[in-house]
């Protein structure tokens, strides 16, 4: 059984700082790409990060660049989102998502890309 578990979330003031992580079990996903999303109350799901297969290949959401970083570890099948700068429109759950296609070299940006989806973890930024 394939799961996705986020960890990492919780209370942040303004301009702090969080690192989420996601951990990957029942397969492998080194050959396939990961992503972050998120949704606030009363929106969409929208996607924020998303990294490649070897990490060669990133996207980032407008509002979250050169605030927020993505990276992996394909040895210990976790992905990872370091989000700094934090600000209230931060404040939302955070899924973490993979893509079964195998080696793309640009990760999707879209909810349709992904195949695999984690339960969610709060992130919550008080100003």
């Amino acid at each position: 059984q394939v799961q996705l578990v986020e960890s990492g979330g919780g209370l942040v003031q303004a301009g702090g700082s969080l690192r989420l992580s996601c951990a990957a079990s029942g397969r492998t996903f080194s050959r396939n790409a990961m992503g972050w999303f998120r949704q606030a109350p009363g929106k969409e799901r929208e996607s924020v990060a998303a990294i490649n297969w070897s990490g060669g290949s990133t996207y980032y959401a407008d509002s979250v660049k050169g605030r927020f970083i993505i990276s992996r570890d394909n040895a210990k099948n976790t992905v990872y989102l370091q989000m700094n700068r934090l600000n209230s429109e931060d404040t939302a759950v955070y899924y973490c998502a993979a893509d079964t296609r195998p080696f793309l070299s640009v990760p999707g940006s879209g909810n349709n890309d992904y195949d695999y989806w984690g339960q969610g973890t709060q992130v919550t930024v008080s100003s």
